[in-house]
């Protein structure tokens, strides 16, 4: 909470602060006049009043300083004692913290917990020896390595004949199945009439 005193001394600060500045103001004026005189009983006159406002700016500027200190030492209380307010509600709020985890620290058994992990690495065990279970195959001989890679030698020598597909070539050559039917005449893309052998069919005279 802000001091209600601060404001005080910072209000006696900026009034006296503005009385600096009129008698600054006023010693100028008199050095302006003071520069257009010449040496005698009027310009020690002026004088004498500008070394009177001199000594007045000098005590204001005085206490000018020391209300400033003051405001400022009031100021750094301020925050020395907001920051150990802020300590204290940081401390409170670490203590509810640590009491409420011992309190949920209670409800936890340590025991509980290993016992709950040692049941799920048994539950785990039991599950792959059920999947294990499971895939086993059933009547398989058992068979020799060289028996097996002998076998599979021959197999390569099968399949290489199986490659050999030049029967197809000569399935692709053979004459097409005649489209017609024995004895009947087809015309070709020329329009010329074909017999059933595929020849130019000749024309019957006329009797």
């Amino acid at each position: 909470m802000r001091s209600s005193t601060r404001p005080k001394v910072d209000s006696r600060a900026d009034s006296v602060e503005k009385k600096v500045a009129r008698l600054d103001a006023e010693l100028r004026k008199y050095k302006e006049q003071m520069k257009k005189m010449r040496d005698g009983p009027g310009k020690n006159a002026v004088k004498q009043k500008a070394m009177r406002v001199l000594k007045q700016k000098k005590m204001y500027e005085s206490q000018l300083d020391n209300l400033r200190q003051q405001s400022f030492n009031m100021e750094q209380a301020n925050y020395a004692t907001q920051s150990l307010k802020d300590t204290q509600a940081t401390v409170v709020a670490m203590k509810a913290g640590v009491k409420q985890m011992k309190k949920e620290f209670k409800n936890i058994n340590i025991d509980d917990i290993e016992d709950i992990q040692d049941d799920m690495a048994d539950m785990l065990e039991q599950s792959e020896e059920v999947q294990e279970a499971l895939g086993r195959s059933y009547g398989t001989p058992e068979l020799d390595d060289d028996e097996l890679e002998a076998e599979l030698d021959a197999l390569g020598d099968d399949l290489a004949l199986d490659d050999d597909l030049s029967y197809l070539d000569e399935a692709s050559k053979a004459p097409e199945i005649p489209g017609t039917e024995p004895g009947a005449a087809s015309v070709s893309q020329d329009g010329v009439v074909l017999d059933e052998f595929g020849l130019p069919k000749i024309p019957e005279r006329a009797q």
